[in-house]
């Protein structure tokens, strides 16, 4: 009988290619940098799915209509301005973060262990949002299967429909010349005496267009209010589940098949994008939409009102993603030497220029609406979900093939919600990728399926009677100045703690030596601009901060103390840590801070190779652990 105590020998002397340290999962190839966490299988699957993570709903449902609200074509001097001076830097910034230490965003707080609760803050709004977000997506889903019919249903007053539906404004009463004289009378009596109203006297009875109440009384089936919560609707509880299958099929391999499938969703926007701008710019009245989305004559007197300059902030601030994780997380699985430089500039170029394409293609089939309907523009445009799911639809209707053209648009909504979602889904098994790296390995499917199974279940008080109340509760607060609280703790502690040019030194050791005339923006913006404009938007943000209304709907008191609830839950962990890291650490008070401010023993690139001098001390846990995994002992007889 012999024994052998090598862990790579398993029977007979034969040796496996088994390691219990290196296994490897679906998440990496044999071609990977870093075996243990994967790489992308190449730059375009990255690139892909940042532009699908940075360009969402907002591109097509909130930029054209800032554009138009804000003199037009005048406002793209703001909107550039605010990308280059907040939205690009702090793009930049996260990219070069995720892929230098190739760690998730609450992983990546070796840098500062002071700060690391900014990471969970990232994390838990990103987990909130993921949950409502879906809820979007459900409700195009749910249009998309409904354009599938002959007419669509929200063409017209059917059956669903009540006394104030209609097609056409209804006249109530106007003023008329009557024997010389000026009288004021009801409709019927104008026309049944063959008066003519004057013009600008003209009243019209409140109704509403039957896309609106097919929103709201058929898709939503919408309560009075948060207090009525009714029950669950259960076709968008079927989309809901729907999405969230569509999800987990396409993350069940992390990276590896979420990046072959943002080949399509990322990019077919664009096509459908395409086909609608070219279908409306050929319909009657399409030029007068595009003049009132970029304007005959911009009104460059708005850039003197500082409520536009804080709407392009906050736009190219919200649009490009930055401080919800989710660009740290991608990044991370980047190479070592990626030029993390220009991804930064093509990405956020690409999203401002869709937010731009996406006016066109939305304005022109709102004119051709107000022409049909013999209404200004102004009278059809909205944002949001009433851009969305009212407006929009509305025009798509009174189109030759309605439906083909309704199907294309909500695919289009589908697609783009589709690739957020990866990215956040993404962002949340990163993080925990991170703190349990050996369960990853071996049950990333089953996680990542179990995530959005629980999110399925979170998800379903947004598809009750009341859901429309929740998800517009949970937007107002938590993707609101929460994330700009993270945004400028981020900021602040690389920058003014950890130090912007040891940073600089960092993102050199990934895209080689650059000159000082090449770091002089970006110190401009880092030292000082971009702090400055995002603690401007915070305190502006909390100055003009409102209770939640729905429409005219009021939210009940407990409802916005909820809301206050869900974010202080949110930023209560920045604190919380900070003190944890403070009371574990060693010496008096001032020792302590000073130390928690220092970056953590392991804090670097994670592959030895790539450390160089700067970071030859780097301790490396894995290494540690290594050792301490017991030999295999395996008796031969």
């Amino acid at each position: 009988m012999g024994m052998l105590s090598l862990p790579g020998f398993l029977s007979c002397g034969k040796k496996k290619d088994f390691s219990l340290t290196n296994e490897k999962d679906a998440h990496s190839s044999d071609n990977d940098e870093n075996s243990e966490r994967g790489n992308w299988a190449n730059k375009g699957e990255y690139l892909l799915s940042m532009v699908g993570y940075a360009v969402g709903l907002g591109n097509v449902w909130r930029f054209p209509y800032l554009t138009y609200q804000n003199g037009g074509g005048a406002f793209l001097i703001p909107y550039t301005l605010m990308l280059a001076l907040a939205g690009l830097p702090l793009f930049f910034m996260e990219c070069s973060l995720g892929q230098f230490a190739s760690l998730g965003p609450v992983s990546i707080w070796r840098i500062l262990p002071l700060f690391q609760g900014v990471g969970i803050t990232m994390v838990i709004i990103s987990t909130f949002v993921t949950i409502y977000y879906n809820v979007i997506i459900a409700y195009a889903l749910y249009y998309l299967f409904a354009s599938f019919q002959k007419v669509l249903p929200w063409s017209d007053c059917f059956s669903w429909a009540d006394e104030f539906c209609s097609k056409t404004r209804i006249v109530s009463d106007c003023n008329a010349t009557l024997h010389g004289e000026i009288i004021h009378a009801n409709y019927s009596f104008i026309t049944g005496n063959n008066l003519t109203c004057i013009n600008g006297t003209i009243n019209y009875k409140p109704v509403q267009f039957p896309s609106e109440q097919y929103w709201n009384k058929v898709t939503l089936q919408r309560s009075s209010g948060l207090d009525e919560t009714g029950r669950i609707v259960w076709y968008l509880a079927l989309c809901l589940l729907l999405s969230w299958i569509i999800i987990g099929a396409a993350l069940f391999k992390g990276i590896k098949s979420s990046g072959k499938v943002v080949y399509f969703t990322a990019l077919f926007p664009y096509v459908i994008l395409l086909i609608l701008l070219v279908r409306g710019a050929t319909l009657e009245g399409a030029l007068d939409g595009i003049e009132y989305y970029i304007g005959r004559q911009s009104n460059i007197t708005k850039l003197m009102e500082a409520e536009v300059w804080k709407d392009a902030a906050t736009q190219i601030f919200y649009s490009l993603s930055v401080a919800w994780g989710g660009l740290v997380a991608l990044s991370s699985y980047n190479k070592f030497h990626n030029n993390c430089y220009s991804d930064a500039i093509v990405v956020c170029v690409t999203n401002c220029a869709t937010s731009i394409f996406a006016g066109f293609a939305i304005f022109s089939i709102l004119g051709h609406m107000a022409f049909l309907s013999e209404r200004p523009v102004s009278e059809v445009v909205d944002s949001g979900f009433d851009l969305a799911f009212v407006a929009y639809p509305e025009a798509l209707s009174k189109l030759p093939v309605s439906p083909l053209w309704s199907f294309l648009f909500f695919f289009m909504l589908l697609l783009l919600g589709l690739d957020s979602q990866f990215a956040s889904i993404e962002t949340l098994t990163t993080t925990i990728q991170d703190i349990y790296p050996r369960v990853m390995k071996k049950l990333r499917t089953p996680i990542t399926l179990g995530l959005c199974t629980v999110f399925f279940f979170l998800g379903l008080i947004c598809v009750t009677q009341a859901g429309i109340y929740w998800v517009n509760l949970i937007d107002h607060f938590c993707a609101g100045w929460g994330i700009l609280i993270a945004a400028v703790l981020e900021i602040v502690g690389i920058v003014y703690i950890y130090g912007g040019n040891r940073f600089i030194e960092d993102i050199e050791m990934m895209i080689g030596k650059k000159s000082r005339l090449f770091w002089l923006w970006w110190r401009m913006c880092w030292f000082f601009i971009t702090p400055v404009l995002l603690m401007a938007i915070l305190v502006w943000s909390l100055i003009t901060f409102s209770n939640p209304t729905y429409g005219s709907v009021l939210y009940p008191a407990w409802g916005s103390a909820v809301g206050w609830c869900m974010i202080i839950f949110c930023v209560i962990w920045i604190p919380i840590v900070a003190i944890v890291k403070i009371v574990k650490a060693k010496g008096n008070i001032v020792q302590r801070i000073v130390s928690c401010c220092q970056p953590a023993a392991n804090w670097g690139p994670y592959l030895e190779r790539h450390r160089g001098e700067r970071y030859s001390h780097v301790v490396d846990p894995k290494k540690k652990k290594e050792q301490e995994i017991p030999t295999v002992s395996v008796f031969i007889y």
